[in-house]
C-alpha cells in the first residue's frame, strides 16, 4: 500500500467512526455504510475487511446490521 493509498483508507476510517457516533444510541446500519461506499466503488469484500478492521481495532462495535461506536 502506498503512502496516498494509506491516507485516502485512514481518512474513509475516521469517516465511518465519526459517521457511526452521529448515529448515536440508535446505531448506524451497516447496510447505509456499504451503500455510501459503494458508491464510491467500494466492493462487498473491502467493505467487510474495513468494518472488520475498525471494530476489531475496538473504535466500533457491532451487534447484527448496527455498529455503534465505542
Amino acid at each position: 500500500m502506498t503512502a496516498p493509498q494509506l491516507k485516502a483508507l485512514l481518512v474513509v476510517t475516521d469517516a465511518i467512526i465519526e459517521s457511526v457516533k452521529a448515529a448515536g444510541t440508535q446505531g448506524a446500519p451497516g447496510g447505509k455504510i456499504y451503500a455510501a461506499l459503494m458508491a464510491q466503488g467500494c466492493t462487498l469484500n473491502q467493505y467487510e475487511m474495513l468494518m472488520s478492521m475498525i471494530v476489531e481495532a475496538g473504535k466500533l462495535r457491532r451487534s447484527g446490521d448496527l455498529y455503534f461506536a465505542i
